[in-house]
């Protein structure tokens, strides 16, 4: 999502060089005049200071050695509770409460602040350094899965569940999912960044994603005038993918400083329905507080192992023992 963002920093660059000769008072929306060089040259010392800033680079692969836990399900899931990690754990809880014992699973903690995610055993499974990922141990030779979207249709795959066999059916439940895919790192790089995470508010990049996190909640609402859910009249891979950023996110103001207010995120009525219709499903309140390591302490299980770990291990019972 982050690099997402930085492919507008010429468009922003300009617009700070036409701000620079304004002779008024630097403010929050004015940054000095920058000329891009001929050559990009990353200065680690020189980089912005920001949420992530710490831990992003231009390159790939492991910045040291450090193997993954392994628990005792076939499914190992190694994550943390973002937009992207918070779907997996849906399907996965989603799974459980279906019936398909096979989908039981351990989910790992990865701070991606602290760079868990360039270890080298995290590195193995996805070399592209994001989370989540999963490994799959039942078949006979290990699968790692990495891209949460990639996730979902593995699982609904192998158990069968949350996508439709009608191939009619299935292609647009997979419209939807990878319309979510592409359409999701405008509001994370775009606007989510830029509206709560730069160091300097810029009036050009945030107008210029408001307005297309905006257009694409209007796709959402008009989608959903005349459906249940996503992809028509059953619940599906695409609700979970599209649920943990523009319902939860977006709607009940889970990320990015709470944007309802500024988004004015009450005018889209549709989705507000399918949001808190969602949002009560017990499967989808339990995949939000895995991986979980913010908000109320009684809402995070930082890792999950059994499923008595949602009575006895959430952060606030962990605390009062002590």
């Amino acid at each position: 999502m982050i690099p997402d963002g930085l492919a507008f920093s010429a468009g922003v660059a300009r617009h700070s060089a036409n701000q620079s000769r304004d002779t008024r008072e630097p403010n929050m929306t004015d940054t000095p005049q920058y000329t891009p060089p001929d050559v990009w040259v990353w200065n680690k010392d020189d980089s912005p200071e920001w949420r992530y800033g710490n831990v992003n680079r231009p390159i790939a692969g492991a910045t040291h050695e450090k193997e993954l836990p392994r628990g005792k399900h076939p499914l190992q899931l190694y994550s943390l509770a973002t937009p992207n990690g918070v779907k997996v754990t849906i399907m996965l809880e989603e799974l459980l409460a279906a019936g398909h014992r096979g989908a039981d699973y351990d989910a790992w903690l990865i701070r991606i602040g602290e760079g868990d995610q360039f270890g080298s055993g995290f590195v193995g499974v996805n070399p592209n350094s994001k989370i989540p990922a999963l490994m799959d141990y039942s078949e006979r030779t290990p699968r790692r899965v990495f891209e949460s979207g990639a996730i979902l249709l593995y699982l609904a795959d192998k158990f069968g569940a949350f996508l439709p066999q009608d191939r009619g059916k299935r292609a647009e439940a997979l419209n939807w999912l990878f319309w979510q895919m592409g359409s999701a790192p405008y509001v994370g790089g775009g606007f989510g960044h830029f509206y709560a995470y730069a160091p300097v508010k810029i009036k050009y990049a945030i107008d210029r994603f408001t307005m297309e996190v905006k257009r694409q909640l209007d796709v959402l609402d008009r989608r959903l005038a005349d459906n249940r859910f996503i992809a028509g009249d059953e619940y599906t891979i695409a609700d979970m993918a599209i649920w943990p950023w523009y319902g939860n996110a977006m709607l009940n103001g889970a990320s990015y400083n709470d944007p309802r207010k500024f988004l004015q995120t009450h005018e889209y009525k549709n989705l507000t329905r399918w949001t808190k219709e969602i949002g009560e499903r017990p499967a989808v309140k339990r995949g939000r507080m895995v991986n979980r390591v913010s908000g109320r302490p009684e809402e995070q299980l930082r890792e999950r192992h059994d499923a008595g770990d949602f009575e006895t291990r959430t952060q606030d019972k962990i605390e009062a023992r002590g």
